[in-house]
């Protein structure tokens, strides 16, 4: 079994793998390999959302007034529904 750690990495190689991946073709590959390399670069998605929507929160938190504050939250809500699938 395969212990759990998390490590950091910096944001822009994230989105360079991500980046990366999408470009690459396996269909040629086995099935396996195909289903491992989808979950990986799903995963790595949902990482990269969650990541912006947690951008998108400190905006709220980081406002300076409440119009700023109200701008700021109706992005998020908006993102959130967006990654959701609700748009």
């Amino acid at each position: 079994m395969i212990n759990v750690v998390n490590v950091k990495i910096p944001l822009s190689l994230l989105a360079q793998t991500i980046y990366i991946l999408d470009l690459i073709d396996v269909a040629a590959f086995d099935m396996s390999v195909q289903n491992d390399f989808n979950n990986v670069l799903a995963a790595l998605n949902k990482k990269w959302e969650a990541l912006q929507l947690r951008e998108a929160y400190s905006g709220i938190i980081r406002a300076k007034d409440d119009d700023s504050k109200l701008t700021a939250r109706m992005r998020y809500l908006e993102q959130k529904r967006a990654l959701r699938g609700d748009i």
